[in-house]
């Protein structure tokens, strides 16, 4: 990245400005990028931990395949998912409050005597699955905030300070070289004047 400078005080003052927020603002960065990292890593665990206990919910009741055939679907229906947002390191993310479920009067004797047990199940495993989509939702939204937190990382880090230094350094010089020209063209006046008196 080319960084636009003049060669005077002014510009250098402002360089120099301009690095110390951003070797300021690295440390920050990159606190909040091993944030996110650790963050993303652990709503991934959970959201795994999710669909492996759904798997095994559906593992364990598929012995009763036969009898579900009898369970009614349109008794037990989803009527709300209530979510809250938290942020993390920065980052909105959802949390899962509750899943309001809605169940759908029905008579018990012309049910089989399983059909409560029947609807706590679906309660459970909807629940399960719910809680598993908003942790990958979570995941997904702090994964992108880590990859833009690690783009500005590496740019302050590996373009943005290095140009910024490179720049103060041309400039240094180039005041350096100027002032000593002109300490010379001084210098160089002064015997001449001096010798101009003598003769």
């Amino acid at each position: 990245m080319a960084i636009k400078f003049q060669y005077n005080k002014t510009s250098q003052q402002a360089l120099d400005k301009q690095l110390k927020i951003r070797q300021r603002a690295l440390p920050t960065l990159k606190n909040k990028e091993s944030a996110l990292r650790m963050e993303v890593k652990r709503a991934k665990d959970h959201a795994t931990n999710l669909s492996r206990k759904l798997a095994q919910e559906l593992m364990r009741y598929e012995s009763m395949m036969r009898l579900w055939g009898e369970f009614d679907p349109t008794l037990v229906r989803i009527k709300d998912v209530k979510l809250s947002m938290k942020k993390l390191a920065g980052v909105r993310t959802p949390v899962l409050d509750e899943v309001v479920f809605e169940v759908q009067s029905f008579s018990l004797f012309a049910q089989p005597a399983w059909i409560m047990d029947g609807i706590e199940i679906v309660k459970e495993m909807a629940n399960t699955s719910i809680e598993r989509d908003v942790f990958t939702q979570k995941m997904y939204l702090l994964d992108n905030a880590r990859k833009k937190t690690t783009q500005k990382v590496n740019l302050y880090e590996k373009v943005q300070i290095p140009g910024y230094e490179e720049a103060i350094l041309k400039i240094k010089r180039f005041l350096e070289d100027e002032d000593n020209l002109s300490k010379s063209a001084q210098k160089i006046v002064k015997n001449r004047q001096q010798q101009e008196v003598k003769s």
